[in-house]
Order: C-alpha cells, then structure tokens, then sequence
C-alpha cells in the first residue's frame, strides 16, 4: 500500500476507531483502495497513524462484520468484493419435516426463508475477525454500537410518536424477552412481597418472573379492547400494586389490540396511581401507530421486545427501552446480573441490523405468514375466532359442549397439539372454554391445512352432539 494511502483520522468528531473505519469505507468508494487489496496489519498501522493497536482492531472488526473487509486466517485482512457484503439472500422456506405424524400448533413457528444463512455467515465473518474480544467480559462500552444499530432499526419502524423519544442510552440489550421483563422488574419492585398486575389472562412469563422475584400477582379484568380502567383503578387501591406487565398491541392469547383511547384511559390511572407499566410488545411484527406506554407515560412507561418471534427465537436478542431516567439503573441490573450480552451476540445484532437487506428478509417471513394466517381464518372463520394480520396465533371460543382440556386432548389424538385457555389463566383464575391455535410455518402450507380441517371437524362435533 506504501505512503499513498494513509488515514487521516483526526477530522473526526466520533470515537477514533468508528472514525477510521469512515476514513476506510470513503477510501474503498473513491477507489483509493480496490478489491482484494490488503491493508496493513493492526500493529503497523497503529504505529503509522499513532493510536493504540486495539482502535484499529476495532476498527478492522467493524468492517468484517459489515462485509467490507475480509480477514483471511494466515494471510491478513483484504478489501472485500461486494458480495462479500450480500449477508441476506432471500429463498423459499425450508421444510425440515414437510408433513410430521404430529403438527404442533402449540406456539409460533417462523419459516426459514433465509435466516439460517445469514446467521452463518454472520458468525463465519465473526470467526475471521482479528479482534481480541474472546477474552475479556463484556461491557456496555462493548455493546454501544449494536444498541446505536439496533436504535436506528427500531426509529425506521416505530416513529417517535409511537416510542416516545429515545436513544441507545435508553436501551439495555438482554437474552430475550424474558429476560428483560425479569431485569425490569428487578429495577421496579420493592418491599418483601410486591403486587404485580396482568390481564386475566396473559402471557404465562409474567406469573413465572413474579414467582422468581417472590411477587404476588394480581389478574385485571378486561374486555374487547383491553384492560378496564376501573377495574385497575380498584386493583390498585386494594392491593396497591407497584407495576402493571401488558401487552396492548398484540394480546397474548386472545389476540385482541387496545386502541388508543383505552391506552390513554390506563395511562391516567397509572399515573394517579403511581404505577409503572411494562409493555410487552414480542408479537409486534409489523409497523404501528399506536402510541406505547412508554410514549404515553415517560417517567414510568417500559418497552420490551425481541427478535424471537420476528426473525428467530434461538439467539436469544431482546432489548429493554426504559424511561430516560430509569436507564443507567436498569444497565447496572444488568450487569449484576450477568456482566451484559455476550460480544458474540453484539456482532450479531451489528451486522444483521444494518444490513438494508434484513429488512426485506423479514418482510418475507411476515408475508409467508401471513399466507398462513390467511388459510387459517378461511378454515376456521365460521367459529368463533379471534385474530389479527400481524398475530402468530388465533383464540378460538370452543362450542358448547367441549372443555378447553378434553378439546386439547381430542386434537392432540388425532395429530394436532394446541394450549388450552388455563395455560394463560392465573392460578387463582377462571380459565374460559377457549384454545390458542398458533402458525406453524416449519411444516408444509398443505401440512398445516390439514391440521386446521382436523380442528375444524371437531369443533363441528362437541360431545354432547355425538352422543346424543
């Protein structure tokens, strides 16, 4: 490369190593460096441009894991052709049993049009990296520039209206969903036995972290849209809970969406009742409108999520956006709790999310599913069905005659296995005679039809009809 090409590193404003690679990507677009070309090694070019070995490594690192440079054990790191960079490619979903004896429909299951490939080659890139991450823990300087990524996707599909303002500082990166929720309530709950609210029925996790913590858990009634203001309102002045876990966009298991003029009625009583609230948005997959908790209540509002039910649920990448206030407390939660995400999965989140080419990735997993969806409510439109475009799943109020428990056992006989209502019913609850039927895409679309049509004969065929 001899003395024509030197970076030129102190006109930046940035971090130096986010800088430098910069100077890098500029130098490969204006031709100044070409395709294949090697650049010097970390060490003499931390002595050439006189920062410190582990700036340029970094550096170096970045640009790996965005496929514009290529590192090559033994040799060194080389300019990268462009399709190096091509991470996303988009193919039909991959069927690892076309037709199983036993179609499970008991939670959601994404359709592989491609995520397996870009995670490899994510983690081959990672593995030709010249950075030394590998041995030391991580660190929230570590994971600043997977949250600025994973900040700048998120601002691409929820405007500030719906999020309220935010930044990377307002974000903690966790192992999924479940794992924010139990950090957040680390950070909320106080006093030996704390109140948590939910939905009378809800998403099992919310009992199973209050368990963990030794919280009570307190169910609210709800109706078409939602929780009822009053009867949270009651809740509060009788058990004086400290924090309400809801999730309003997509409500797990009825599938039912609260409006916006319901969220406002919950905001003010939570704000009279000096009460926190967590919104759980993991089945949240595509744009919304409607303004969140957190937009609604900045002081006390928490936003949770996660690419289990968007992309894929083996990784385990959740992000918590907390109230600006609650950030740097949440962050040492998680910390003490597990010293923060693992770099690995840091990588991961970089070089996914900013990918433009992720995005159309995922547009093809929402319309695969949603080619399910539509075949599901063509089968089972004739009962009554609860559902939604943007939902994995559908509620279905059983017909007199059948239990939720028998129907899930007479499915489960002929090849089929669902989860019945008292699955997401407190232990204290009513659960009603209902069943949550989830998208299957891992099996065939003929495959998961044929599942449907089972449920459907049986729904058409209570007990009490058969044996009369």
């Amino acid at each position: 490369m001899g003395t024509i090409w030197t970076p030129d590193i102190t006109a930046g404003t940035g971090s130096k190593y986010q800088t430098l690679a910069d100077f890098i990507r500029n130098s490969i677009e204006k031709a100044h460096l070409s395709v294949g070309e090697k650049v010097p090694t970390v060490r003499d070019l931390a002595w050439e441009i006189k920062v410190t070995p582990g700036t340029v490594a970094r550096a170096y690192s970045l640009l790996v894991s965005e496929g514009v440079l290529e590192a090559v054990v033994g040799r060194g790191t080389f300019v990268a052709s462009p399709k190096s960079s091509e991470i996303v490619s988009i193919h039909s979903p991959v069927l690892v049993n076309d037709w199983p004896e036993t179609v499970s429909l008991k939670s959601p299951r994404l359709p592989d049009v491609g995520q397996t490939d870009a995670i490899r080659h994510t983690y081959q890139k990672m593995s030709e990296s010249e950075d030394s991450w590998t041995m030391r823990y991580p660190s929230g300087h570590n994971d600043r520039k997977a949250r600025e990524v994973l900040c700048s996707w998120i601002s691409d599909w929820l405007l500030d209206p719906v999020l309220g303002n935010f930044s990377a500082d307002d974000m903690t990166l966790t192992y999924g969903s479940q794992n924010g929720l139990i950090l957040c309530l680390q950070s909320i709950l106080r006093g030996a036995r704390p109140v948590i609210f939910v939905e009378e029925l809800s998403y099992p996790g919310f009992r199973h972290a209050a368990q963990l913590l030794r919280a009570d858990v307190v169910g609210i009634k709800c109706d078409e849209n939602g929780i009822l203001p009053e009867a949270l309102e009651e809740a509060i002045k009788t058990y004086r809970g400290q924090v309400l876990c809801t999730s309003p966009d997509v409500h797990n298991p009825t599938a039912t969406h609260t409006p916006l003029w319901r969220r406002q009625q919950i905001a003010d009583v939570a704000r009279r009742g000096n009460l926190q609230v967590i919104e759980d948005d993991c089945y949240g997959t595509k744009r919304s409108s409607v303004a969140t908790y957190r937009a609604l209540l900045p002081e006390t509002g928490w936003y949770l999520s996660s690419m289990s039910k968007s992309f894929t649920p083996s990784l385990r990448i959740g992000y918590v956006i907390s109230p600006k206030a609650r950030a740097s407390e949440l962050r040492r939660v998680s910390h003490y709790s597990h010293f923060g995400l693992a770099k690995p999965l840091c990588d991961v989140i970089e070089t996914l999310y900013s990918n433009p080419k992720t995005r159309d990735l995922l547009h093809e997993i929402n319309r695969v599913m949603s080619e399910y969806v539509r075949s599901a409510v063509n089968i089972l439109g004739g009962f009554d069905l609860s559902w939604r475009e943007n939902a994995a799943f559908f509620w279905v109020q059983l017909p007199r005659g059948w239990r939720g428990g028998n129907f899930c056992r007479a499915a489960e006989a002929e090849g089929v296995l669902l989860r019945s209502a008292d699955d997401f019913a407190l232990l204290d609850g009513r659960a009603p005679n209902a069943v949550r039927i989830s998208v299957n895409a891992q099996v065939s679309l003929a495959c998961f039809e044929d599942a449907l049509s089972k449920l459907r004969r049986l729904l058409s065929n209570p007990p009490d009809e058969i044996e009369v």
